[in-house]
């Protein structure tokens, strides 16, 4: 296997976040449900390229936090990137029920390019915009018949 040449910034960088996912590592075993650790925690290791370690972060957040859409998000880029679609559309279902909005966003994120190759998703993405235009519309014209 042919080793890549890092330039001395990305070795520092490298281990900037080496340093930094040993301190929150540190911190979970003392206080296992720190969400703000995990979380960080999480969103390292997948910059990071250990991917399956932050599926398992993102796995324990959706269960300490339920409700938040953006957990769920994550969730789905983690099942993404390691190429379980079907893991990953349930995942961004779920955010999008709880509240996440940001379709442009989504249609970009490089965490969900295997996701977006699926028609499932695509089919389901035309529904939600759809529906979210019907529901803009909708408030539109509330605010032309208000005093």
């Amino acid at each position: 296997m042919k080793k890549i040449k890092l330039t001395k910034k990305e070795k520092e960088r490298l281990e900037a976040m080496d340093y930094e996912i040993a301190f929150y590592e540190g911190i979970l075993k003392n206080k296992p449900d720190f969400v703000e650790a995990l979380s960080a925690l999480g969103d390292l290791y997948t910059k990071r390229g250990f991917i399956e370690k932050g599926l398992k972060a993102d796995v324990k957040l959706s269960i300490l936090k339920p409700e938040d859409p953006y957990v769920f998000y994550n969730l789905a880029c983690s099942y993404s990137l390691l190429e379980n679609v079907d893991e990953a559309l349930s995942s961004i279902k779920q955010a999008i029920e709880l509240g996440y909005k940001d379709f442009n966003f989504l249609e970009q994120d490089d965490d969900l390019e295997n996701l977006r190759k699926d028609q499932r998703f695509q089919r389901y993405l035309t529904r939600m915009k759809n529906r979210k235009d019907k529901q803009q519309d909708t408030d539109k014209d509330d605010d032309q018949h208000r005093p």
